[in-house]
């Protein structure tokens, strides 16, 4: 090859290694556009409404202790914490420097009254550079509860809300659409994003279509249709199972042969057919309130059907009762998940009917919310509305006994584990979410789409 063959093949070399390096350089700049299912009609994230809000936990707003994927405590707003004797009093050091986005500085006077504001049982007041929070009870695990999103800090004025987060709000259409803008002074550092737009109320076809046509480039996707979009080209992004799906009774069991047609019911489910069949493996069979990569215990529960014995059990009651089963109407799959319930119960002799008014059970859906197992556990058992249980330590031991007495209450009979999956467009550079399901946004760049 002659001379000028092989500088043309190196300067060729050259300008494709230079382009590639472009093409995987961190940049800032750019709008990310996202679709989400949610649609609510506040911006605090102290409302329950925020519970389905995943991508919008973190743009706005911030906690003052962060949990990595291990479920370990890590600073954010405070730099430190320290328990006296008992746990029941913490002392919690906050960062210095730190403003709102209206340029007001953080101080331990509005930490206190935000925190208040959520926990109206915890006593909480500033000192010097510090709060103070008094517990009624030994908590061993307040720094975890400090990482829930509704315990972000916010500041409240004259009806807004206002956040330490890394964007801030430049338009806002409730239950709509949300624009927020990156922040120059955020005490974490500018994102790469200059801003983000958010499309809220949209169900999963219409976000779907919008990403097909490149309308959004982040969307959620229903855990049963998340292979067959992958399997069409799309990039998929799913999270470890973080969000449980149960039967959930109304009442106590009122009498023996209550208890038997209760055991009967959750013998006869078949949880491996419900998931590969009606959520095309989007989930894992559970029969724990808490997922086995989070505790490592969750094998000792069964998930495997057993008609001979659910059979058994009916046998010995003389009459059963007739049960109205409750779903979510406007959830399609949720129908065909009930309707599955009732003929597996039929199987084992039990009577359920499909409702959607009053019910005796009630099959719901309730994401995780914390990484903390201990904190995970409590808040779900709050949001099935059961007892709250007793952890009579801080040891995986102690929480196995918690959640075996809370099962042999037979107030809740746990079926799966769902992932929550997203589409996520090429363009969409360092993605990111935590191991609970929660849309890591702040850290994301856009790259230039090739044409």
């Amino acid at each position: 090859m002659k001379r000028t063959g092989f500088l043309l093949l190196a300067a060729a070399s050259l300008l494709l290694a230079v382009e590639a390096g472009a093409a995987t350089r961190p940049h800032y700049g750019g709008t990310l556009h996202v679709c989400l299912h949610a649609a609510p009609a506040s911006l605090d994230p102290n409302q329950a409404e925020w519970a389905g809000s995943a991508a919008l936990f973190g743009l706005l707003f911030d906690t003052l202790v962060a949990l990595d994927d291990q479920g370990q405590s890590q600073p954010a707003l405070a730099t430190a914490w320290q328990a006296e004797s008992g746990n029941q009093r913490w002392q919690v050091a906050l960062r210095r420097g730190v403003t709102f986005s209206d340029g007001m500085p953080l101080t331990p006077d509005i930490v206190a009254a935000s925190l208040r504001a959520m926990n109206p049982t915890w006593r909480v007041f500033s000192t010097g550079d510090a709060v103070i929070i008094e517990r009624d009870s030994p908590a061993p695990d307040l720094p975890a509860e400090l990482a829930l999103p509704r315990n972000s800090i916010v500041k409240r004025e004259s009806g807004k809300v206002l956040g330490t987060g890394p964007f801030v709000v430049t338009q806002w259409d409730a239950g709509k659409k949300l624009v927020v803008t990156a922040r120059n002074d955020y005490w974490g550092g500018r994102t790469f994003l200059d801003s983000i737009e958010v499309e809220m109320g949209k169900n999963f076809h219409e976000q779907m279509v919008a990403f097909d046509l490149g309308k959004a480039q982040v969307v959620e996707v229903a855990s049963e249709q998340a292979r067959r979009a992958a399997t069409e080209g799309r990039r998929i992004e799913t999270s470890a199972p973080d969000e449980l799906l149960a039967l959930v009774f109304e009442r106590e069991p009122q009498s023996a042969a209550d208890s038997k047609q209760r055991e009967a019911l959750a013998l006869s489910i078949d949880r491996r057919l419900l998931n590969s069949v009606v959520l095309q493996n989007g989930g894992e069979p559970s029969g724990g309130l808490l997922p086995n990569w989070m505790t490592g215990y969750g094998f000792l529960f069964p998930v495997e059907v057993n008609l001979t014995r659910a059979q058994q059990e009916r046998a010995e009651v003389p009459e059963t009762s007739v049960w109205n089963l409750g779903f979510d109407a406007n959830d399609p799959i949720e129908r065909v998940l009930a309707e599955r319930i009732v003929l597996n119960a039929r199987d084992a002799g039990l009577r359920l009917q499909l409702a959607t008014g009053a019910s005796d059970i009630k099959l719901v859906r309730v994401p995780l919310a914390s990484l903390d197992p201990q904190v995970a556990f409590t808040a779900l058992a709050a949001a099935l509305g059961v007892a709250q249980p007793r952890i009579n330590g801080s040891s995986l031991d102690d929480l196995y006994m918690a959640e075996n007495a809370l099962l042999k209450s037979q107030r809740v009979i746990p079926l799966l584990h769902l992932r929550a999956a997203c589409a996520v467009s090429k363009t969409v550079r360092n993605w990111g979410r935590t191991r609970g399901g929660l849309w890591r946004l702040p850290d994301v760049w856009l790259a230039a789409e090739r044409p």
